[in-house]
C-alpha cells in the first residue's frame, strides 16, 4: 500500500497523554499539534492568520518516552510521520473525520528558540512495546493512564540546569569548533629579535634546449 508521509511545523496544543490499548495493554503517548499559516493582508498592512491544520499525533516505543519528557503545551515543534484520516461516529450518531499522524521523528523548531540535547541511555527493552477521538488510537480502543501508572513525565531523565547556566553563545561554539579542528604546528611562530630573516628564494629562468639541425 502507498503511505503518505509529511512534516508538520506547528505548536503543541495538548500535553502528551499516556494511554494503554485494550487488546494487548501496549502503551502509547499522544498529543495534538496545530499548524497555522501566515499571510500578509495588504488592506490592513499586517500579517494575519490563514488556514490551520490540527493533527492528533501518536508516538510509540522510545520516541514516546522522550516526547513525554521533553515537550509541553505551546512548544514549537516539527513532526514527521505517516498521516491518515479516521472515520468515526460520535454519541449523536454524526459521522466524523479526524486527521491523525503516526510520528517517526519529533523535535523542537529551532527557528523560534534554543534547545539542548540529552542522549537517552541505552536500555535492554523499552517501556513502550508496540505501535488512534481520545479513546481510539489507530482504530484500537485505549484507556488513559493516571497517577503511578504513567511511566515517564515531563522533565524526567533530564539534568537540572544551574541558575547561572545560560548555555554557550554562538561565538563560543564557533570558537570551540575552531580549537578542536586546529592542529599543533599550523600557526607560524612569532618573529623575535634573534630570529633569522627568511631566506630569499631566487627564481631561475630556464631557457629551452635547442636541438641540432641536420645539415
Amino acid at each position: 500500500m502507498f503511505e503518505t508521509t509529511l512534516a508538520v511545523i506547528g505548536n503543541v496544543l495538548t500535553a502528551p497523554e499516556w494511554r494503554r490499548t485494550s487488546s494487548d495493554n501496549t502503551l502509547v503517548a499522544n498529543f495534538r499539534v496545530a499548524s497555522t499559516s501566515r499571510r500578509y493582508d495588504r488592506e490592513t498592512g499586517a500579517w494575519v492568520d490563514g488556514h490551520s491544520l490540527r493533527v492528533r499525533v501518536s508516538a510509540w516505543r522510545r520516541l514516546a518516552e522522550n516526547v513525554a519528557s521533553s515537550i509541553a503545551v505551546g512548544d514549537p515543534i516539527v513532526v514527521y510521520g505517516r498521516i491518515y484520516t479516521r472515520d468515526w461516529v460520535d454519541d449523536d450518531n454524526n459521522n466524523r473525520i479526524s486527521y491523525e499522524m503516526e510520528a517517526y521523528a519529533i523535535g523542537h523548531d529551532l527557528n523560534r528558540g534554543r534547545a539542548r540535547f540529552y542522549r537517552s541511555k541505552p536500555a535492554a527493552s523499552s517501556m513502550i512495546e508496540g505501535p488512534d477521538s481520545d479513546a481510539m488510537i489507530r482504530g484500537e480502543a485505549t484507556v488513559a493512564l493516571d497517577g503511578e501508572e504513567v511511566p515517564v513525565g515531563f522533565g524526567d531523565g533530564l539534568p537540572e540546569r544551574l541558575p547561572d547556566d545560560d548555555g554557550p553563545t554562538f561565538l563560543e561554539v564557533v570558537a570551540g569548533i575552531a580549537d578542536e579542528t586546529a592542529e599543533p604546528g599550523d600557526d607560524p611562530a612569532p618573529a623575535g629579535p634573534d630570529s633569522e630573516p627568511p631566506t630569499e628564494t631566487r627564481r631561475v629562468r630556464r631557457t629551452p634546449r635547442r636541438e641540432p639541425v641536420a645539415a
